[in-house]
Protein backbone atom coordinates (compact mmCIF):
# COMPACT_ATOMS: atom_id res chain seq x y z
CA UNK A 1 0.00 0.00 0.00
CA UNK A 2 1.29 3.34 -0.98
CA UNK A 3 1.35 6.01 1.66
CA UNK A 4 0.00 9.30 -0.12
CA UNK A 5 1.16 12.99 1.93
CA UNK A 6 -2.09 14.03 1.16
CA UNK A 7 -5.69 13.03 0.93
CA UNK A 8 -6.56 13.40 -2.50
CA UNK A 9 -8.63 10.85 -4.56
CA UNK A 10 -6.95 7.99 -5.11
CA UNK A 11 -7.48 4.09 -5.79
CA UNK A 12 -6.47 3.20 -2.60
CA UNK A 13 -7.79 4.59 0.58
CA UNK A 14 -5.47 6.50 2.89
CA UNK A 15 -3.93 5.23 6.34
CA UNK A 16 -5.56 6.80 9.24
CA UNK A 17 -3.41 7.18 12.54
CA UNK A 18 -5.41 7.27 15.80
CA UNK A 19 -4.01 9.01 18.56
CA UNK A 20 -5.47 8.90 22.16
CA UNK A 21 -3.67 10.46 25.66
CA UNK A 22 -5.49 8.48 28.35
CA UNK A 23 -4.69 9.30 32.47
CA UNK A 24 -7.09 7.28 34.77
CA UNK A 25 -9.54 6.82 32.30
CA UNK A 26 -10.05 2.94 33.24
CA UNK A 27 -13.22 3.27 33.52
CA UNK A 28 -14.21 4.71 29.56
CA UNK A 29 -10.96 3.40 27.49
CA UNK A 30 -12.08 0.09 26.78
CA UNK A 31 -14.81 1.32 25.34
CA UNK A 32 -13.35 4.14 23.29
CA UNK A 33 -10.77 1.93 21.65
CA UNK A 34 -13.53 -0.96 20.80
CA UNK A 35 -15.11 1.64 18.72
CA UNK A 36 -11.61 2.73 16.81
CA UNK A 37 -11.13 -1.28 15.94
CA UNK A 38 -14.78 -1.41 14.99
CA UNK A 39 -14.95 1.69 12.26
CA UNK A 40 -16.23 0.68 8.66
CA UNK A 41 -13.62 2.79 6.75
CA UNK A 42 -11.77 -0.01 4.60
CA UNK A 43 -8.32 2.01 4.32
CA UNK A 44 -5.20 0.82 6.92
CA UNK A 45 -5.07 2.29 10.19
CA UNK A 46 -3.05 1.84 13.25
CA UNK A 47 -3.68 3.18 17.26
CA UNK A 48 -1.68 4.92 19.59
CA UNK A 49 -2.66 5.55 23.42
CA UNK A 50 0.03 7.88 24.93
CA UNK A 51 -0.51 7.00 28.76
CA UNK A 52 0.11 8.78 31.93
CA UNK A 53 1.10 7.85 34.85
CA UNK A 54 -2.30 6.97 36.28
CA UNK A 55 -3.39 5.12 39.32
CA UNK A 56 -6.77 3.60 38.50
CA UNK A 57 -5.36 -0.14 36.55
CA UNK A 58 -5.31 2.38 33.30
CA UNK A 59 -1.66 1.55 32.11
CA UNK A 60 -2.13 -2.43 32.59
CA UNK A 61 -5.92 -2.29 30.89
CA UNK A 62 -4.47 -0.09 27.73
CA UNK A 63 -1.35 -3.38 28.10
CA UNK A 64 -3.56 -5.97 28.26
CA UNK A 65 -5.29 -4.12 25.02
CA UNK A 66 -2.24 -3.42 23.34
CA UNK A 67 -1.37 -7.37 23.44
CA UNK A 68 -4.52 -8.46 22.32
CA UNK A 69 -4.67 -6.49 18.96
CA UNK A 70 -1.04 -6.03 17.73
CA UNK A 71 -2.62 -2.42 15.56
CA UNK A 72 -2.55 -0.94 19.32
CA UNK A 73 0.61 0.77 20.36
CA UNK A 74 1.00 2.33 23.90
CA UNK A 75 3.38 4.99 24.70
CA UNK A 76 4.42 6.15 27.99
CA UNK A 77 3.57 9.95 28.71
CA UNK A 78 5.93 10.98 31.45
CA UNK A 79 4.20 14.33 31.52
CA UNK A 80 0.67 12.79 31.78
CA UNK A 81 -1.00 15.82 29.80
CA UNK A 82 -3.17 16.03 27.06
CA UNK A 83 -1.41 18.29 24.37
CA UNK A 84 1.32 15.89 25.45
CA UNK A 85 0.27 12.90 24.90
CA UNK A 86 -1.28 13.56 21.50
CA UNK A 87 2.21 14.98 20.32
CA UNK A 88 4.00 11.68 21.64
CA UNK A 89 1.23 10.21 19.93
CA UNK A 90 1.44 12.04 16.57
CA UNK A 91 5.37 11.50 16.59
CA UNK A 92 5.21 7.89 16.88
CA UNK A 93 2.75 7.04 14.24
CA UNK A 94 2.98 7.84 10.09
CA UNK A 95 -0.02 7.72 8.17
CA UNK A 96 -1.22 11.04 6.25
CA UNK A 97 -4.84 11.40 8.37
CA UNK A 98 -4.42 12.14 12.41
CA UNK A 99 -7.71 11.40 14.29
CA UNK A 100 -7.92 12.64 17.75
CA UNK A 101 -9.64 10.48 19.93
CA UNK A 102 -10.37 11.28 23.70
CA UNK A 103 -10.79 8.37 26.07
CA UNK A 104 -14.53 9.42 27.20
CA UNK A 105 -15.86 9.13 23.41
CA UNK A 106 -16.93 6.92 21.48
CA UNK A 107 -16.88 7.36 17.76
CA UNK A 108 -19.34 5.77 15.44
CA UNK A 109 -18.70 3.04 13.06
CA UNK A 110 -18.62 5.68 10.26
CA UNK A 111 -16.34 8.19 11.64
CA UNK A 112 -13.14 7.81 9.97
CA UNK A 113 -15.38 6.82 6.63
CA UNK A 114 -17.16 10.36 6.57
CA UNK A 115 -14.08 12.32 7.95
CA UNK A 116 -11.64 11.26 5.08
CA UNK A 117 -14.47 11.82 2.12
CA UNK A 118 -15.01 15.36 3.79
CA UNK A 119 -11.19 16.57 4.14
CA UNK A 120 -10.97 15.25 -0.11
CA UNK A 121 -14.41 17.14 -0.23
CA UNK A 122 -13.48 20.48 0.97
CA UNK A 123 -9.63 20.55 0.93
CA UNK A 124 -9.86 21.47 4.82
CA UNK A 125 -6.81 20.46 7.23
CA UNK A 126 -8.82 19.84 9.91
CA UNK A 127 -12.51 18.44 10.61
CA UNK A 128 -14.60 17.51 12.83
CA UNK A 129 -18.59 17.52 14.25
CA UNK A 130 -20.69 17.54 17.18
CA UNK A 131 -19.91 16.36 20.78
CA UNK A 132 -22.93 14.13 21.57
CA UNK A 133 -22.60 14.14 25.62
CA UNK A 134 -24.85 10.78 26.36
CA UNK A 135 -24.78 10.30 30.24
CA UNK A 136 -26.33 6.53 31.88
CA UNK A 137 -26.93 7.89 35.18
CA UNK A 138 -29.41 10.96 36.65
CA UNK A 139 -26.69 13.11 37.70
CA UNK A 140 -24.62 12.51 34.09
CA UNK A 141 -28.27 12.98 32.13
CA UNK A 142 -28.16 16.33 33.77
CA UNK A 143 -24.48 17.50 32.62
CA UNK A 144 -25.09 15.94 29.06
CA UNK A 145 -28.15 18.07 28.90
CA UNK A 146 -25.88 20.92 29.60
CA UNK A 147 -23.41 20.66 27.43
CA UNK A 148 -25.62 19.95 24.64
CA UNK A 149 -27.85 23.10 25.27
CA UNK A 150 -27.34 27.02 24.91
CA UNK A 151 -28.19 27.89 28.27
CA UNK A 152 -24.76 25.13 29.17
CA UNK A 153 -22.10 25.68 27.23
CA UNK A 154 -23.23 29.12 24.83
CA UNK A 155 -24.95 27.13 21.79
CA UNK A 156 -21.25 26.92 19.70
CA UNK A 157 -22.00 24.63 16.83
CA UNK A 158 -19.73 21.41 17.91
CA UNK A 159 -22.28 21.16 21.32
CA UNK A 160 -25.60 22.39 19.87
CA UNK A 161 -24.97 21.74 16.05
CA UNK A 162 -25.36 23.84 12.77
CA UNK A 163 -25.15 23.99 9.48
CA UNK A 164 -21.56 22.53 7.55
CA UNK A 165 -18.79 24.80 7.14
CA UNK A 166 -15.95 26.30 8.13
CA UNK A 167 -15.35 27.13 11.79
CA UNK A 168 -13.31 28.90 14.60
CA UNK A 169 -12.88 25.36 16.10
CA UNK A 170 -14.35 21.50 16.14
CA UNK A 171 -14.49 18.52 18.67
CA UNK A 172 -11.69 16.45 18.57
CA UNK A 173 -10.19 16.47 14.80
CA UNK A 174 -9.20 14.86 12.08
CA UNK A 175 -5.92 16.19 10.45
CA UNK A 176 -4.16 16.26 7.29
CA UNK A 177 -0.33 15.72 9.39
CA UNK A 178 1.45 17.58 6.76
CA UNK A 179 -0.12 20.79 7.85
CA UNK A 180 -0.04 19.77 11.16
CA UNK A 181 3.29 19.52 11.90
CA UNK A 182 4.14 22.48 9.89
CA UNK A 183 2.63 24.56 12.31
CA UNK A 184 3.99 22.37 15.38
CA UNK A 185 1.48 20.05 16.58
CA UNK A 186 -0.05 20.92 20.11
CA UNK A 187 1.15 23.63 22.50
CA UNK A 188 1.85 21.83 25.69
CA UNK A 189 2.17 24.67 27.94
CA UNK A 190 -1.95 25.03 27.00
CA UNK A 191 -3.50 22.32 29.27
CA UNK A 192 -6.82 23.08 28.20
CA UNK A 193 -8.03 24.66 25.21
CA UNK A 194 -5.22 23.35 23.04
CA UNK A 195 -7.91 22.59 20.21
CA UNK A 196 -8.91 26.11 19.72
CA UNK A 197 -5.30 27.38 19.80
CA UNK A 198 -4.10 24.58 17.21
CA UNK A 199 -6.94 25.50 14.81
CA UNK A 200 -6.22 29.03 15.15
CA UNK A 201 -2.89 28.59 14.22
CA UNK A 202 -4.33 26.05 11.06
CA UNK A 203 -6.49 28.92 10.27
CA UNK A 204 -3.42 32.36 10.05
CA UNK A 205 -1.47 29.37 8.12
CA UNK A 206 -3.89 29.60 5.14
CA UNK A 207 -5.72 26.40 6.17
CA UNK A 208 -9.34 25.62 7.28
CA UNK A 209 -10.98 24.03 9.83
CA UNK A 210 -14.39 22.68 8.55
CA UNK A 211 -17.50 21.88 10.69
CA UNK A 212 -19.80 18.76 9.71
CA UNK A 213 -22.83 18.01 11.61
CA UNK A 214 -22.52 14.24 10.21
CA UNK A 215 -19.32 13.84 12.80
CA UNK A 216 -20.89 13.16 16.05
CA UNK A 217 -18.85 11.53 18.63
CA UNK A 218 -20.65 10.15 21.98
CA UNK A 219 -18.87 11.54 25.11
CA UNK A 220 -19.48 10.61 28.53
CA UNK A 221 -19.47 13.37 31.18
CA UNK A 222 -17.94 13.34 34.81
CA UNK A 223 -20.04 11.30 37.04
CA UNK A 224 -19.34 13.23 39.92
CA UNK A 225 -19.98 16.89 40.83
CA UNK A 226 -16.71 17.30 42.41
CA UNK A 227 -15.15 16.05 39.16
CA UNK A 228 -17.28 17.99 36.95
CA UNK A 229 -16.72 21.61 39.08
CA UNK A 230 -12.29 20.79 38.56
CA UNK A 231 -12.96 20.40 35.17
CA UNK A 232 -15.09 23.57 34.06
CA UNK A 233 -12.83 25.68 36.81
CA UNK A 234 -9.85 24.35 34.35
CA UNK A 235 -11.40 24.93 31.87
CA UNK A 236 -12.85 28.05 32.33
CA UNK A 237 -8.91 29.30 33.67
CA UNK A 238 -7.11 28.42 30.66
CA UNK A 239 -10.19 30.08 28.45
CA UNK A 240 -9.33 33.44 30.38
CA UNK A 241 -5.55 32.61 29.62
CA UNK A 242 -6.25 32.43 25.56
CA UNK A 243 -8.91 34.89 26.05
CA UNK A 244 -5.85 37.48 27.54
CA UNK A 245 -3.40 36.00 24.64
CA UNK A 246 -5.58 36.12 21.60
CA UNK A 247 -8.13 39.11 22.58
CA UNK A 248 -9.13 39.74 19.17
CA UNK A 249 -10.28 36.44 18.47
CA UNK A 250 -12.81 35.79 20.95
CA UNK A 251 -16.69 36.60 21.38
CA UNK A 252 -18.53 38.44 23.65
CA UNK A 253 -20.25 34.85 25.22
CA UNK A 254 -17.01 34.05 26.44
CA UNK A 255 -17.62 36.95 29.09
CA UNK A 256 -21.06 35.84 30.25
CA UNK A 257 -20.16 33.49 32.62
CA UNK A 258 -17.39 35.55 34.62
CA UNK A 259 -19.77 38.88 34.52
CA UNK A 260 -22.40 36.57 35.81
CA UNK A 261 -20.67 35.69 38.37
CA UNK A 262 -19.65 39.08 39.56
CA UNK A 263 -22.93 40.41 39.08
CA UNK A 264 -24.63 37.85 41.77
CA UNK A 265 -21.39 38.34 44.22
CA UNK A 266 -21.95 42.07 44.38
CA UNK A 267 -25.57 41.08 44.71
CA UNK A 268 -25.10 38.95 48.15
CA UNK A 269 -22.76 41.64 49.13
CA UNK A 270 -25.18 44.38 49.03
CA UNK A 271 -27.95 42.42 50.20
CA UNK A 272 -26.29 41.17 53.44
CA UNK A 273 -25.15 45.12 53.66
CA UNK A 274 -28.76 46.12 53.38
CA UNK A 275 -29.95 43.48 55.75
CA UNK A 276 -27.70 44.59 58.64
CA UNK A 277 -28.30 48.31 57.63
CA UNK A 278 -31.75 47.90 58.02
CA UNK A 279 -31.37 45.70 61.51
CA UNK A 280 -29.74 48.73 63.03
CA UNK A 281 -32.32 51.25 62.08
CA UNK A 282 -31.37 52.26 58.98
CA UNK A 283 -32.06 52.30 55.10
CA UNK A 284 -32.66 49.11 54.18
CA UNK A 285 -32.16 49.64 49.98
CA UNK A 286 -29.26 47.50 49.95
CA UNK A 287 -31.35 44.88 50.27
CA UNK A 288 -32.87 45.32 46.57
CA UNK A 289 -29.06 43.51 45.92
CA UNK A 290 -30.72 40.30 46.70
CA UNK A 291 -32.72 40.93 43.02
CA UNK A 292 -29.30 39.99 41.54
CA UNK A 293 -28.89 36.22 42.36
CA UNK A 294 -33.22 36.05 42.72
CA UNK A 295 -33.27 36.56 38.89
CA UNK A 296 -30.63 34.20 38.31
CA UNK A 297 -32.34 31.45 40.54
CA UNK A 298 -35.15 32.33 38.53
CA UNK A 299 -33.49 31.99 35.24
CA UNK A 300 -31.57 28.44 36.44
CA UNK A 301 -35.42 27.21 37.47
CA UNK A 302 -36.46 28.00 33.87
CA UNK A 303 -34.26 26.62 32.24
CA UNK A 304 -34.32 23.31 34.12
CA UNK A 305 -38.62 22.99 33.02
CA UNK A 306 -38.09 24.14 29.19
CA UNK A 307 -34.49 21.66 28.76
CA UNK A 308 -34.38 19.17 31.09
CA UNK A 309 -37.93 18.18 31.48
CA UNK A 310 -37.29 15.03 29.24
CA UNK A 311 -34.76 13.63 31.64
CA UNK A 312 -37.40 12.54 34.78
CA UNK A 313 -37.31 14.31 38.03
CA UNK A 314 -34.38 13.19 39.36
CA UNK A 315 -32.34 14.77 36.41
CA UNK A 316 -34.66 17.36 36.33
CA UNK A 317 -32.97 17.98 40.11
CA UNK A 318 -29.64 17.41 38.94
CA UNK A 319 -29.75 20.09 36.58
CA UNK A 320 -30.52 22.47 39.19
CA UNK A 321 -26.72 22.32 40.71
CA UNK A 322 -25.25 21.10 37.68
CA UNK A 323 -25.87 24.57 35.63
CA UNK A 324 -25.09 26.83 38.65
CA UNK A 325 -21.73 24.46 39.14
CA UNK A 326 -20.45 24.83 35.46
CA UNK A 327 -21.39 28.46 35.34
CA UNK A 328 -19.49 29.37 38.69
CA UNK A 329 -16.87 27.46 38.19
CA UNK A 330 -16.08 28.26 34.60
CA UNK A 331 -16.76 32.13 35.04
CA UNK A 332 -14.41 32.20 38.35
CA UNK A 333 -11.90 29.68 36.85
CA UNK A 334 -12.39 32.61 33.61
CA UNK A 335 -11.26 35.88 35.92
CA UNK A 336 -8.33 33.89 37.62
CA UNK A 337 -7.01 32.52 34.34
CA UNK A 338 -7.37 36.75 32.99
CA UNK A 339 -4.98 37.68 35.64
CA UNK A 340 -2.51 35.03 34.08
CA UNK A 341 -2.94 32.04 37.54
CA UNK A 342 -3.32 29.55 34.50
CA UNK A 343 0.13 30.41 32.86
CA UNK A 344 1.77 30.66 36.44
CA UNK A 345 0.90 27.38 37.84
CA UNK A 346 1.91 25.18 34.22
CA UNK A 347 5.26 27.27 34.80
CA UNK A 348 5.42 25.97 38.39
CA UNK A 349 4.76 22.69 36.99
CA UNK A 350 7.48 22.46 34.48
CA UNK A 351 9.69 24.14 37.06
CA UNK A 352 9.05 21.08 39.61
CA UNK A 353 9.05 18.50 37.06
CA UNK A 354 12.73 19.81 36.21
CA UNK A 355 11.96 19.99 32.57
CA UNK A 356 10.41 21.85 29.87
CA UNK A 357 7.48 20.61 27.73
CA UNK A 358 8.51 18.90 24.18
CA UNK A 359 7.31 20.98 20.98
CA UNK A 360 5.53 23.63 22.42
CA UNK A 361 5.38 26.97 20.27
CA UNK A 362 7.37 29.73 20.48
Amino acid sequence: MTENSSVGGTAELIGVSYVMPVLNDVTHVTAAVMSLLEQDYAGPFEVAIAVGPSIDGTNELVDELSRADRRIRVLPNPVGSTPAGLNIAIAATRYPVVVRVDAHSVLPRDYARIAVETLNRTGADNVGGIMDAQGTTAFERAVARAYGSKVGLGGTPHHVGGAEGPADTVYLGVFRREPLERVGMFDERIKRGQDWELNRRLRHAGGVVWFTPELRVTYRPRPRLSALARQFFSTGMWRGELTRRFPSANTLRYFAPPVMVLGVAIGVVLGVIGIVQAALGGSAVLTLGWAIPAVYALLVIAATLLVARRDGVRSQLWFLVVLPCIHFCWGVGFVLGFLSLASNISALKNERSGGTSVGSVG
